[in-house]
């Protein structure tokens, strides 16, 4: 998958990037992007406990900040859902709870919805970086 800055168009990948880390959210409009939880702030991680999946709009998602739009592989875009499928399953998990930032963050729930796959690169990078310094590498 790789990302760039283009219209968002209903049912998209999208991520900002705030300071080191990544957020994550299903796009439907302006209006409404689905995520799980507001962007990762100080203040919102305060109460890790409290997140749940959400729907806001682009301006909250965002922060002020860029917005990418993820460009699907050929492979992706057989693999993922249709776009209705995609913001109708978002839709449905909206008031979810469960967050954790290692194990269920925002952009496990963005893959599991598109490819029903939970899994966050971000995490992996995390895990690669640990097992490398633990090895010494």
């Amino acid at each position: 998958m790789k990302w760039t800055y283009r219209e968002c168009q209903y049912g998209d990948i999208i991520r900002v990037k705030l300071g080191s880390v990544y957020h994550y959210g299903i796009f439907v409009s302006e209006d409404e992007v689905i995520a799980f939880g507001l962007p990762p702030t100080a203040e919102n991680l305060k109460h890790q406990q409290d997140i749940k999946v959400l729907a806001t709009d682009i301006d909250v998602f965002s922060c002020g900040n860029m917005v990418e739009t993820a460009q699907l592989t050929f492979k992706e875009k057989r693999r993922r859902q249709s776009p209705d499928k995609t913001v109708s399953a978002a839709r449905a998990r909206i008031g979810e709870g469960g967050y954790n930032l290692i194990h269920n963050n925002c952009e496990h729930f963005v893959n599991e919805i598109v490819f029903g796959e939970k899994i966050s690169e971000q995490e992996l990078e995390v895990r690669r970086k640990w097992q490398r310094f633990h090895s010494g590498k």
